[in-house]
Formats: C-alpha cells, structure tokens, sequence
C-alpha cells in the first residue's frame, strides 16, 4: 500500500479525484491494475501516455502525469491526476520516499557476475528469518529497481535488491534510492567493458553502491579482486579462496545436483543446490549476511535447502541420452570460463560438449576476450560448437575438435548428429537466445 501522501508530496499538483492510497505502482497497461497508480514512461520509440485510457480500463485509479502533455479528454472525477515534471524522475522520487517508510533490512548486491544468483541465495536465508522481498526477473536497473521497491509489502522484514548497471553514475543512483543496509559486490569481470573502458572504470562503477549505503552498513565484498582492496569508511567483510580474505572459503566436493563448501575461519560446512565453485563464493556471501542478521548456521543451511532460483542458471535437463545444460541467460569472459570448469570437473562417463555463442559489450578487446575463452578449453572436453559471429574466435585456440557456424538452425542441425550420449552446456550473452536451440532440439 502506498500511502497517498507519498504522490502528493512527488507532484507540482493534484487534479480530480480526492487522493487516496493506492495497492501498487505499475508501468504496463496491459496488466490487471486495480486500484493502482500508472505510471506512463516515455522511451526512444514510445509515449505510454498515449495509453492512458487502456490504464483506466485495467482498473488504474490514480496516476502521474507528465506537465508538458496534454491532458486528454477523460473523467477526471474518477481518477486522481499527480502532474508531474518527469514520470520517470517521479517513479523514482516515489520510491527512494517509500523506502524510508520500512523497516526493512535492505541488501543491495552488484557485480560483473553472479548477481542474480547471489540474490537468489540471500533471499532464501533471509526468508527463515522473516519476510523476504527480492528483485524479480531483470528488474534490476533505474526502472526495475523503484519498482521492486514499490511492491515491497510495508510489513516486509528484509528486502534484497540487485543493482544492474552499463556505465558510470547508474549504480550510484540505485544506492541512493534504496538506501541499503548491506552492500555486496559480488565480483569485477569484463562485463559492460565496451563502455567502462578497463576493469578498472568497472571497479569504481561497482563501487558506487556505497554511495547510498548507511554509515552504520556493512560492504561484503570479493577479496580475491585486487581492485577492491582499499579502505571504507564502513565495516567491510571479505569472501575468497585466496588467502587475505577475512572469511576465507574451500570447496569440499562438486556434483551435478550441488556444491559443498568450508567456511575456513569457524570451519563450518555448508551445501548449496547449485553447481560450481563460484556459486560456493556467492553462498558465502549469503553466510555472513545470515550471521549478520542472526541466524544460526544450521538456519542458514536450512535456507539453502529452500533455494528457489532464478531461471537458465544450469537448468539440466535429459534428451534422447543426452543431458542439457542451459546456462544461457547470460555470459562474460569470468562466467563462461566458470561454466567450462564446470563441466571440465564433472565425472559423468558421456562425451562433454560445449556449445557457446557471442558475449557482447565487450568493446575493441572482444576478439582477445574470445579467445581468451578458447585457451582454457581442453580434455576432457570432447567437442565445441561456437555460434555467432564474434564467437568463432572463441575456436581460435581451442585445444578440442570445434566447428563454428553462424545460425542457430546450423547449430541444432549439428547437435542432431551426435551419436554418443553426451553431456551439453549452453552458453552465451542474452541477446543470443540460446536457450531457443534447446527448445528447437526438444521439438
């Protein structure tokens, strides 16, 4: 419930009906929004002003309205109008307020990799503790975010938001709506390169989550990654395998259905429902922000128990003897060389196959990055299908029988052929649609 005085207090002024709170916020339409506020954003290709009335017929009662448009002909004694200088600026001016109406523990977590997963690990420890709300979906950037916020029961005891960026000053401004208790960074790969520059620039762009975080907060961060070891004016934790890291981690053993990891300082073992010695470093995380709100780690086991995560992160599934790995929503040059690891490690007797497709915004570099990606390919990997364009250097240095092509119907005409049961991962940037291949298999 978002209490009227909140939008009064975002708008230059007030038109029809008398306010009244509203259940929720919503930017589409098209969606059931009984008794909601609608916000109607403009973009490069679109104006959702212009779909006012089919707001109205979803129920809207109350909604920004930007001053610089005319208002059109409808009854504004059924509906209360907040004009507005910016919809956008207003959403989240609305949301940075409405945070400081809960007393929500709240968790903000970036990084080049591993953010949704982190998220997924911390919302499950949380959730034994009290009531748990999470970013859903993408909804992670200036839009996203506000919105999570906006949706987040007044009642809610712990809110976990991740913070997506492409460039400078982005995540800066989702700190300082949100506000956080917790600050985690998960990690500093090559993501978003094409615009950050070095991993340096990505270094300080993941460093502006401290600029909203509470003096009394605490920033968990990555102390394997040299770009981050510097001093804070808050208390800060870090999770590595290396030494110098305040909660060193060790992993005990790896299988296709789950990770066992050490916590070397009380010498505590933990088990997570995923795959993979990074998902051990993002548990960790998890671990210090369940102590850090009083859980046992017998409660934080039981959380990870109850893990529900987010979808294409190794999804596994068995067609015609072959299992199928999706890890296809997304990839950088840290994340696919983690995957190949991976399957590189598991001693499931069928032939390993990789299937990777082009990882974008990866600027001039991205041939190196690549190939990069290709010199770590070697038995017992079996066999490489590369699809795309950029991806065919990933083959350059490959040290495994490969072939490249560029289409995804190439690429399921390929897969097709194989005759031995084979164990198959899916990698690629999101904007391939890897996962489609898989589908098309299936069919």
């Amino acid at each position: 419930m978002i209490p009227y005085q909140l939008l009064t207090g975002v708008a230059q002024s007030v038109i029809g009906k008398a306010p009244e709170d509203v259940v929720g916020v919503s930017t589409d339409s098209r969606l059931p929004i009984a008794n909601h506020l609608f916000i109607p954003l403009v973009g490069e290709r679109f104006d959702a002003h212009d779909f006012l009335h089919d707001a109205i017929k979803q129920g809207a009662t109350a909604i920004f309205w930007q001053a610089d448009h005319p208002l059109p002909d409808i009854n504004v004694q059924a509906l209360t109008v907040y004009v507005v200088k910016d919809t956008l600026t207003a959403l989240q001016t609305l949301a940075k307020q409405y945070r400081q109406t809960l007393s929500a523990t709240v968790i903000g977590i970036t990084g080049s990799n591993g953010k949704t997963s982190t998220k997924d690990l911390i919302g499950a420890v949380a959730k034994v503790r009290g009531k748990t709300h999470l970013t859903k979906g993408n909804l992670n950037n200036h839009i996203g975010l506000p919105l999570t916020i906006l949706s987040a029961p007044q009642d809610t005891a712990y809110l976990v938001l991740e913070m997506g960026m492409s460039n400078f000053g982005e995540i800066k401004q989702l700190s300082e709506i949100a506000s956080p208790d917790i600050a985690v960074i998960t990690n500093i790969g090559e993501s978003h390169i094409e615009f950050l520059k070095t991993r340096e620039g990505i270094a300080i762009a993941k460093l502006e989550i401290i600029a909203g975080l509470k003096s009394s907060g605490v920033l968990i961060y990555d102390g394997d990654e040299p770009l981050l070891k510097q001093s804070y004016y808050v208390k800060t934790r870090t999770v590595g395998f290396l030494d110098g890291s305040t909660d060193g981690i060790h992993v005990e053993a790896l299988t296709l259905e789950r990770t066992t990891f050490r916590d070397n300082v009380h010498k505590q073992s933990f088990t997570i429902p995923l795959i993979g010695q990074h998902h051990a470093k993002n548990a960790m995380y998890a671990v210090l922000i369940g102590r850090e709100i009083g859980l046992t780690d017998a409660l934080i086991q039981q959380g990870f128990n109850q893990l529900t995560s987010t979808g294409m992160r190794f999804e596994q599934e068995e067609w015609n003897g072959h299992l199928l790995i999706n890890d296809a929503y997304n990839a950088s040059p840290t994340s696919m060389k983690a995957a190949i690891k991976i399957i590189q490690s598991l001693s499931d007797p069928r032939q390993k196959v990789l299937v990777l497709g082009d990882m974008y915004e990866l600027g001039e570099q991205s041939d190196d990055y690549h190939r990069a990606v290709g010199k770590v390919i070697e038995a017992p990997i079996d066999y490489v299908l590369t699809v795309g364009q950029q991806a065919k250097h990933i083959a350059d240095d490959t040290k495994v029988t490969h072939r490249h092509v560029e289409t995804l119907v190439e690429a399921k005409t390929l897969l097709k052929q194989l005759k031995k049961p084979s164990v198959i991962l899916f990698k690629a940037s999101r904007g391939m649609r890897l996962e489609t291949l898989i589908q098309q298999l299936k069919a």
